[in-house]
């Protein structure tokens, strides 16, 4: 099944969604001065008009860049929360973590004492492991959500 990767942004949007609204704004401007004649009062009227379409313009665009996405929140939130036990022995290192996914979809690896772990629905986390920078991991199990790492 393929995922989708990229993320969604306004000031992608609205940089396609302004230049139309432009384009509609010019083209009323042209109907506006077809119709009108040559009348000082339709000039100074248009030109109004065009100053006010680019301030919307402007303030929309600044009202979208100052937002965050509502998914950046949740996401923090949900790492803030998420809790995991090194058990520190002699000789090894034992790693305990709820890690969501199926046990093939669970991914894991130990460089330069630092632990790599992704799982499914974008669950990726990186663990510094101090003192564990030449270990490897010797023994993997996955059980009902729980992964147990042995690092020796």
């Amino acid at each position: 099944m393929a995922s989708y990767k990229g993320t969604y942004s306004n000031e992608q949007s609205l940089n396609f969604v302004i230049p139309i609204m432009i384009i509609l704004f010019l083209g009323v401007i042209y109907v506006m001065t077809q119709r009108a004649g040559s009348g000082f009062v339709s000039f100074i009227l248009i030109g109004v008009a065009a100053l006010t379409m680019f301030y919307w313009a402007r303030v929309i665009k600044k009202m979208t860049a100052d937002q965050k996405p509502l998914y950046t929140a949740a996401r923090e939130q949900e790492t803030k929360n998420w809790v995991y036990d090194l058990i520190r022995g002699e000789e090894e290192f034992v790693f305990v973590a709820e890690v969501p996914g199926p046990e093939d979809k669970i991914a894991v690896r130990l460089l330069e004492g630092i632990l790599y772990i992704r799982g499914t629905a974008g669950f990726e986390r990186k663990i510094p492991i101090d003192g564990a920078g030449e270990m490897q991991i010797s023994d993997f199990k996955y059980r009902n959500g729980v992964l147990t790492l042995r690092i020796k």
